[in-house]
């Protein structure tokens, strides 16, 4: 009897496991460098050295018709917090770039600092280029607002730390103050005015809390509320944080060595209770007035709808202030009047008087 030979099944060729496969996109990750380069560069100035893509940014100090004599450099780091949960979920990129850039620069001129260059961060889940694009585009447009440069950045792509969709954005300014601008600084006194500058709504605080309220109310991010001036509400809350900075260095250039201004802050989370007392001495408190401006339609539209106490609202919000600047009583309408020619919309809300190093908003 013949033998008969038996055949055996080849299991299919595995493909080479690659990290494209496991997750990451090394070749999407070169298509947004290059796509983000003429993005970036035109937040460059003279002083900006090196090529795109270098493994780090560089920056000349002076030159270009600056001259620091004995120069502080100033440097802050923040993100935006949990308003990217709204902007991934209705995939909105662009705006959240500029609220990055803002929350440290608006941070950084409270030291009367000039922005010099930025670097931002950027988390995801997948690296998408024409998405990935619009973030950094964000991120570079508010760099353009605040006169700063966009000298570098990082994009990581981590699928097992992101879910699909999700991503974070954080960044980190440094600017430049000369160190006798520091040394003549002010001490706020009874009698001083606090002056605000309006914010653009929300800006970048307290969207934990905004997105309870829509949930518990059972609100809708894309209806158009008549309360709301007609506009859908993902609209307002996605507005961009508004950046002081020009006006702000503006301000003290024109000012010059004149003793006039005596604190400022940066009105972020804790509200205005929460930082104008950061720009305050031990012994003195500011009293704002509630009563001094009409908040954006936002935040009453907020308090009815998620039924929050009112000094909640003001722990918790701007209420439409974003920026306050505190001066000396007789240099008050000389820096509204320098603010507005710079494109600000200044008013005063308070005054400064004898205390413990609070900020109270009063009726």
């Amino acid at each position: 009897m013949a033998a008969t030979a038996t055949s055996k099944k080849r299991s299919p060729k595995k493909k080479p496991l690659t990290y494209a496969a496991a997750g990451v996109d090394i070749d999407a990750g070169d298509e947004v460098v290059d796509r983000i380069k003429p993005i970036v560069r035109r937040t460059y100035s003279p002083r900006v050295l090196g090529l795109h893509g270098a493994f780090a940014g560089m920056f000349k100090l002076n030159g270009a018709g600056k001259k620091y004599k004995d120069p502080v450099l100033v440097g802050c780091t923040d993100g935006v917090g949990t308003k990217v949960k709204l902007a991934a979920e209705f995939k909105i990129y662009d705006s959240v770039g500029i609220d990055c850039v803002a929350m440290n620069v608006n941070d950084l001129i409270v030291q009367g600092a000039e922005p010099l260059f930025f670097l931002d961060y950027l988390g995801l889940s997948k690296l998408d280029p024409a998405n990935t694009t619009a973030m950094i585009a964000g991120v570079a447009k508010g760099c353009e607002i605040a006169g700063c440069a966009l000298i570098g950045g990082e994009c990581a792509e981590m699928p097992d730390i992101y879910a699909p969709g999700d991503f974070d954005v954080a960044g980190f300014c440094v600017g430049v103050v000369e160190h006798a601008r520091l040394k003549k600084q002010l001490k706020a006194k009874a009698g001083d005015i606090v002056i605000a500058l309006p914010s653009s709504g929300v800006h970048s605080n307290g969207y934990t809390l905004v997105r309870r309220i829509v949930k518990d109310a059972k609100l809708s991010y894309t209806k158009r509320y008549a309360e709301l001036g007609g506009k859908r509400l993902i609209d307002v809350l996605l507005e961009p944080t508004r950046i002081y900075a020009k006006a702000v260095v503006g301000l003290l250039d024109a000012l010059g060595s004149e003793q006039a201004i005596s604190g400022m802050a940066h009105i972020t989370g804790g509200g205005l209770p929460g930082n104008v007392c950061r720009a305050l001495g031990p012994t003195v408190d500011a009293l704002i007035s509630a009563n001094a401006w009409q908040p954006p339609a936002i935040f009453p539209f907020l308090q009815k709808h998620g039924g929050v106490e009112t000094n909640e609202m003001y722990r918790v919000f701007n209420m439409g202030v974003g920026y306050t600047i505190i001066v000396r009583p007789n240099a008050a309408a000389k820096v509204m009047k320098i603010l507005r020619k710079l494109g600000e919309n200044p008013f005063p809300i308070g005054v400064v008087a004898k205390g413990k190093g609070d900020a109270r908003v009063v009726n």
